[in-house]
């Protein structure tokens, strides 16, 4: 008789252990003391075809542990490199190991990960695990991402250890299963490209183009098709973080997937008061993944991924170097292009007119000026659209001015306030991980409280939903909290 995981839904592919070995090492998860299950994604677990029922149980939480293998899997750590605050280093899933790709019901595949599993060939000296707090904390993140509409790996499960990790202090041991689109990075084809096997770059080029854009295996020249194609989903994506005042925190280019996915949420975390300068990282303290310079930095770490594929592109080197060149510099038109329609939509701009970028520099400069709170800013829009057929509702106040020009701007659109209303509505979310709900969240975690967590995912994962159950999770941080700092512990 079949046990409950071998009749959980398992359909593995594995189509990345069939590329060349330089890629990757076969790697078996580290048994841990005592699986506990704190938390299954149990909508996520149906979307991909699996028996949420069967894997919620104690040999659910075996397999999430990495204490049972699924059938199927075929686990392994990659192999990547990149530029950490700009300085190259060969690296590699230190405590992370891939379980193997899952084939959804609709045919789509999706990694599945498990991180904090133990020491692996690429740990470093590491101890190839992951603290409860950091991984609860990437669930809250991802899970909130993906409500808000924009391209995330996500959280499937996380599974207590029993045994404690040593950091400043000991802390409770986690394993967090991540499902991605995939987990290859620009610094996967930089490492690629940088060892001494001349097939490893090719090969997995191929293989990604195969995963990720099929339609471009057969045409002339794939490798420029494919920058192109991830500087395309990397301009959509950045824009994206900004307009909900997204900081990710730690934009290396092992942290940059060619799906187009947000990955990797370390010392990542959202605005309350708007300053483009923002930095939440205890360790960027040169500002390089400020809230304002995630355009520029995907811009740099798009032309590393250039310099990796330039082995691939035909012709002598001149000639590849300025096609490449080409490709690489229609980035910014594409953030601009990106960038300024999701602004008109938060604007609750129907239609396009020349001066739209300018009325939006002008609400940014002046919530600067007074430090407003971003999301709620733009979440006000909507009652503020809806007022304005009876009576200007910002005639005084430091956005009087702001607010005249958006209303003038607005009755040149022939759509009527109701339409912008709903517009406004599905676009600026009322909740975020707010940063100290977060904390308070994961400190009762730690403390084996899971309600205040259970709560808030709650109230992230319906962010544009009015209810008065999440409206405790709206305001901004209380006065006093000083600036807030997130560490890589994840």
């Amino acid at each position: 008789m079949p046990s409950a995981i071998d009749a959980a839904g398992w359909r593995f592919d594995n189509s990345y252990t069939r590329l060349p070995p330089g890629l990757f090492t076969r790697s078996t998860p580290v048994p841990v003391r005592r699986p506990g299950l704190v938390y299954l994604n149990a909508p996520l677990a149906v979307a991909l075809g699996l028996d949420a029922a069967a894997l919620a149980g104690p040999d659910g939480a075996a397999v999430f542990a990495g204490n049972t293998l699924p059938p199927g899997a075929d686990p392994i750590a990659q192999a990547y490199a990149g530029h950490q605050y700009g300085h190259f280093t060969n690296l590699g899933d230190g405590r992370a190991i891939l379980l193997g790709e899952h084939l959804a019901p609709d045919g789509s595949r999706h990694d599945l990960q498990l991180k904090g599993s133990g020491r692996t060939r690429y740990s470093r000296g590491g101890d190839g695990r992951a603290a409860l707090g950091p991984m609860l904390r990437e669930v809250l993140i991802s899970e909130a991402m993906h409500a808000l509409g924009i391209p995330t790996t996500r959280s499937l499960a996380v599974a207590t250890t029993g045994e404690a990790v040593l950091r400043e202090e000991a802390l409770p041991g986690a394993v967090l299963v991540r499902v991605a689109a995939s987990h290859i990075r620009v610094g996967t084809f930089q490492y690629a490209s940088a060892v001494a096997d001349p097939a490893l770059a090719p090969a997995l080029l191929a293989h990604t183009i195969r995963r990720h854009d099929p339609r471009l295996a057969e045409i002339d020249e794939p490798a420029l098709a494919f920058l192109e194609a991830v500087i395309d989903r990397q301009a959509a994506l950045i824009a994206r973080w900004m307009q909900v005042g997204f900081v990710h925190g730690v934009m290396n280019t092992d942290n940059m997937a060619v799906s187009g996915e947000t990955i990797d949420y370390g010392p990542c975390a959202f605005l309350d008061a708007y300053d483009p300068t923002t930095v939440f990282s205890s360790i960027d303290r040169q500002g390089r993944y400020a809230w304002a310079n995630q355009p520029g930095i995907a811009h740099w770490n798009l032309a590393r991924l250039a310099e990796s594929l330039l082995p691939t592109i035909s012709g002598d080197a001149e000639t590849a170097m300025n096609r490449i060149s080409t490709v690489l510099a229609t980035f910014p038109a594409r953030f601009a292009r990106h960038a300024l329609a999701g602004w008109r939509a938060k604007l609750g701009l129907l239609t396009a007119e020349d001066g739209d970028q300018a009325l939006v520099t002008a609400l940014l400069a002046a919530m600067e000026g007074i430090g407003a709170d971003f999301t709620a800013t733009f979440s006000s829009l909507a009652t503020a659209a809806e007022a304005l057929a009876a009576a200007p509702p910002f005639d005084a106040g430091p956005l009087a001015d702001w607010c005249a020009a958006w209303r003038t701007r607005l009755g040149r659109q022939p759509q009527s306030l109701a339409d912008v209303a709903a517009l406004l509505r599905r676009t600026n979310p009322l909740v975020i991980p707010r940063n100290h709900r977060v904390e308070e969240a994961l400190a009762a975690a730690a403390a084996g409280e899971m309600a205040p967590f259970e709560k808030l995912l709650d109230a992230v994962t319906h962010p544009f939903t009015d209810t008065p159950a999440n409206r405790s999770f709206r305001d901004g941080a209380p006065s006093g909290c000083g600036p807030y700092r997130t560490f890589c512990g994840t």
